[in-house]
């Protein structure tokens, strides 16, 4: 097997089109289907639906997909172990949700692009339950990501607890929500949330109707500051971290709710598949930093 042609076949899984493949690998749109339609052949199946747009793969191109991916991944781990202490090169592909987004993008890319200068960083967004996917498949090397209290990762993946952060529920005086509101009491207002897909987002909805409640779902909006705005002119009931609060143009006219029964809090993971291979140095990095800097927004 070409491991050109494994290469070229993963990046137009990974950016869902040909051009995007192209681009990414410095080679021409005819050479990229080529490596492609080189692979098929050898295999015996087609890879790719060539009908969908985005491109996506067929069911066996997502097996293909995921076990090529170990293989490169192997690879790059027997050139990094054939020297030790050398330079980390390829790529590191880390998604990261975006409650954790002040904290990840700062200080922890700063410090990995500072120590590992030949890694190439791959950031991708989106909710946890996506990310949980992505990195279970190989999609993504690793996940920085929040949980519910009291909700664990899959057990088949390496899971470091990064510790418990508070969630702050906010909303404008106007809506006249009791200063210590009981589940009932919130049950009866609207909610601005993010888009569906937010494990917060289920996370709540699964708490009213255990106590069966209703939770009704306002607005729907994925910016953080677009859902501040909303929240103080009095739209409904919004969640918002401790540090975003605090950095809001909006916090002077919202106010924190003091809820009787249900103080939300999440647990911050990172997520990896073992073995860790040549990431081991860049992950431990990322999360002695990570951690680091969730403290820092906690004081």
């Amino acid at each position: 097997m070409n491991t050109h042609d494994l290469e070229a076949f993963l990046a137009v899984v990974e950016t869902g089109s040909i051009v995007a493949a192209s681009a990414r690998l410095n080679l021409t749109q005819p050479g990229v289907t080529r490596r492609v339609q080189n692979l098929e052949d050898l295999l015996g199946t087609a890879l790719l639906d060539r009908q969908s747009k985005p491109l996506k793969p067929t069911s066996a191109g997502r097996e293909a997909y995921e076990q090529g991916r170990r293989v490169l991944r192997s690879l790059e781990d027997l050139k990094s172990g054939l020297a030790p202490g050398g330079p980390v090169r390829g790529e590191f592909r880390l998604g990261i949700m975006p409650y954790l987004s002040e904290a990840a993008l700062a200080a922890p890319l700063d410090r990995l692009r500072a120590t590992f200068p030949d890694l190439t960083l791959r950031i991708t967004s989106g909710w946890s339950p996506r990310l949980v996917e992505q990195v279970g498949r190989s999609e993504l090397d690793a996940a920085a990501l929040c949980l519910a209290e009291g909700i664990e990762p899959p057990d088949d993946l390496v899971a470091d607890d990064l510790g418990l952060q508070p969630v702050l529920l906010v909303a404008a005086p106007s809506l006249d929500v009791p200063k210590q509101a009981s589940l009932a009491d919130l049950s009866r207002f609207p909610w601005v949330m993010n888009e569906t897909g937010c494990g917060f987002r289920a996370f709540l909805r699964r708490t009213f109707e255990t106590a069966r409640l209703p939770f009704q779902v306002g607005i729907e909006a994925l910016s953080a500051d677009l859902r501040m705005s909303l929240v103080a002119r009095g739209h409904g009931i919004g969640v918002v971290t401790p540090a975003a609060f605090a950095g809001s143009p909006w916090r002077e006219r919202v106010e924190v709710l003091d809820t009787v029964e249900f103080q939300p809090r999440v647990r911050s993971w990172l997520l990896h598949r073992a073995p860790a291979g040549r990431l081991t140095r860049p992950l431990a990095l990322f999360r002695e930093t990570l951690t680091a800097s969730l403290g820092e927004l906690i004081s």
